[in-house]
């Protein structure tokens, strides 16, 4: 399924990423449900990606952040001979997850733990992007000499 963003590029500028966003998720809802995975929010702004990857090691497991998407993609070390499998409940293929992050979200951190793969990614605005108050009677300079100017030309 496809969605026609034209009119919304007719009267909006910038808004190209929520065509590639919405496409993203459309595919997304089609791919592979492997391996699972949790997200949790454990903090206002602080979340936690959780993935099964059991029978991954380490250094089988690659994470990469590019252009606000989470990349981690999974590939199996060559196996010697193994003895021969008579039933295979756990897979071990490779994989590719991609996720899409918000703006000013930031990945701190990974770690791999009883076939877990948890990521850390935590929400960080710049200062110059948060709201902030703005005192009364601190005028700059140049409001305070256009009231002087005011002044002068009503008297």
């Amino acid at each position: 399924m496809t969605y026609d963003f034209s009119p919304l590029f007719r009267t909006a500028i910038g808004f190209d990423r929520l065509a590639r966003l919405a496409d993203t998720a459309a595919e997304a809802a089609g791919a592979s449900a492997y391996p699972p995975y949790n997200i949790e929010r454990t903090a206002e702004d602080a979340y936690r990606l959780t993935m099964a990857v059991a029978g991954f090691a380490q250094n089988e497991i690659d994470i990469l952040v590019k252009d606000n998407t989470l990349l981690v993609t999974g590939r199996n070390a060559a196996e010697a001979a193994p003895a021969e499998i008579l039933y295979r409940g756990i897979a071990s293929r490779a994989f590719e997850r991609r996720f899409t992050l918000a703006d000013h979200m930031v990945v701190e951190g990974a770690d791999l733990k009883n076939g877990l793969l948890q990521i850390a990614i935590k929400r960080v605005v710049p200062e110059a992007l948060k709201p902030r108050r703005i005192p009364i009677g601190a005028a700059p300079q140049a409001i305070a000499n256009d009231a002087q100017v005011i002044a002068t030309k009503a008297a």
